[in-house]
C-alpha cells in the first residue's frame, strides 16, 4: 500500500476502519512518525507559551477562527456569520487568511467563497499574517480583524480565540498526524476561549454532552456551543436560488473537494436527498475539463438532470467549462443549537475603542 493515499483511504487507516495485514503494518509506520510531528509541535507551544517565541501585539481586536484537527469543520459558514454580525452592529471587520490552494490568479476557495457571501468585507490572502494585518491597518479602515484558520498560528496575539470541532471526529481519532487527524495535542484546547461543536445535528445528545464533558476537563470556563450546518438553498450560475426542499426525495451526483467529503455527503442525505454517487476530489482541488467531463457522463448514466457541490467548489468552477448539465451549490448558513446568547455578547465587547 502507497504511503501517498488520497484523504479517504487515510481517514479509514487512522480510524482503524479499514483492517488487515497491510493497512496495520501502515498504521505502525504512521505511528513512528506521529511522534516527530508531536514534539515539534508541543516543542514550538511551549516556546509560545513560556515567552521564549514572541506574539505580536496588534492595536484592534483580533478574533482566530480555527480547527483542532486537518479538515473542513465547517468554518466559513462561521466566519461569514461573524461578517454579517459585525456588519449589523456597525464594526468593519476585515478577513485574514493564509491562503492555502492558492490558484494562478492569487485567490483560493475561502476567499472566493467568502467573498460572495461578504462583498463589503475587505479580505488579504499572505502566509505572513503580520504583513497582511499590517498591510490592513495602514490602508484600510477596519475596526477588527478576523484570521481565518488561525487557531495554530501564535505570531498574533489575539482577543478571542474561536475553535471549531467536527462532531463526527471531534479528537481526531485520539492521533497527532500522520497517524490521526489532529494537528495539535488535544491539550492545547486549554487556549481557546470558545468551542463550537460543528455539525452537532449528526450525532445524538449523549455523544454531544460527552465530547463538551471532555472539552471542560481540558477548559472548565470554555464558552461552549454547538452549531448545526443548514442548507439553505440551491444557487446557480446565474445567481438564482431554489429553496433546498427540491431535493427532497430526488436522486442527485454530488462532488466535493473539502477536507471531509462525508460530512457533504450526510448533509445532501439530511436534506431528503439520495445520493447516487458523491465524487470526492482533493481539498482545494482546481477543477478541469476532464474532470467536468466525466461528471457529465456519470449523471446522463445515472439518468440525472442537475449536480450539487458545496459552495467552496462552486466558486472556482468556469460556467463556460461546467459542461450541459447544470451545476447547483448548496448554500450552507449555520444555526445554533446552544452558546448563541453568550457568543453574542461576548463579541459586543470586541469592538475597539
Amino acid at each position: 500500500m502507497s504511503i501517498l493515499i488520497d484523504a479517504n483511504t487515510f481517514r479509514e487507516l487512522v480510524s482503524c476502519r479499514r483492517k488487515g495485514f497491510r493497512a496495520a503494518a501502515v498504521r505502525g509506520l504512521l505511528n513512528l512518525l506521529e511522534f516527530p510531528y508531536f514534539s515539534v509541535t508541543s516543542l514550538r507551544n511551549f516556546f509560545y507559551d513560556t515567552g521564549i517565541f514572541s506574539t505580536h501585539q496588534l492595536p484592534i481586536p483580533i478574533i482566530s477562527v480555527g480547527n483542532l484537527t486537518l479538515g473542513g469543520t465547517g468554518k466559513s459558514p462561521l466566519v461569514a456569520w461573524l461578517g454579517h454580525f459585525f456588519l449589523e452592529h456597525n464594526i468593519q471587520p476585515g478577513i485574514i487568511s493564509r491562503g492555502y490552494g492558492q490558484s494562478v490568479s492569487g485567490v483560493n476557495d475561502e476567499f472566493l467563497e467568502l467573498a460572495f457571501r461578504l462583498p463589503a468585507i475587505p479580505h488579504r490572502l499572505n502566509r505572513n499574517r503580520i504583513i497582511a494585518a499590517r498591510d490592513f491597518l495602514n490602508s484600510q479602515n477596519v475596526d477588527l480583524l478576523i484570521l481565518d484558520d488561525a487557531f495554530q498560528h501564535r505570531r498574533i496575539a489575539r482577543n478571542l480565540d474561536i475553535v471549531l470541532l467536527d462532531a463526527l471526529e471531534p479528537f481526531g481519532y485520539e492521533h497527532i498526524f500522520p497517524r490521526g487527524m489532529l494537528r495539535e495535542s488535544i491539550t492545547s484546547l486549554r487556549r481557546a476561549d470558545v468551542v463550537f461543536l460543528s455539525r452537532a445535528d449528526l450525532v445524538n445528545e449523549t455523544q454531544r454532552l460527552k465530547i463538551r464533558n471532555r472539552i471542560l476537563t481540558y477548559s472548565p470556563n470554555i464558552l461552549w456551543g454547538e452549531i448545526v450546518h443548514e442548507p439553505q438553498s440551491l444557487i446557480s450560475f446565474a445567481k438564482t436560488e431554489t429553496n433546498i426542499s427540491a431535493i427532497q426525495d430526488k436522486r442527485v451526483l454530488a462532488f466535493c473537494g473539502i477536507g471531509n467529503p462525508n460530512a457533504f455527503r450526510q448533509t445532501l442525505e439530511h436534506c431528503g436527498a439520495k445520493v447516487v454517487e458523491l465524487i470526492p476530489f482533493p481539498d482545494h482541488h482546481q477543477f478541469s475539463v476532464n474532470d467536468f467531463n466525466k461528471l457529465q457522463e456519470l449523471a446522463k448514466r445515472y439518468g440525472i438532470d442537475s449536480i450539487l457541490c458545496t459552495m467552496k467548489d462552486f466558486v472556482k468552477i468556469d460556467p463556460i467549462i461546467s459542461g450541459s448539465i447544470p451545476i447547483q451549490a448548496v448554500l450552507i448558513n449555520i444555526r445554533f443549537l446552544s452558546g448563541e446568547r453568550a457568543f453574542r455578547e461576548l463579541l459586543k465587547k470586541q469592538r475597539h475603542t
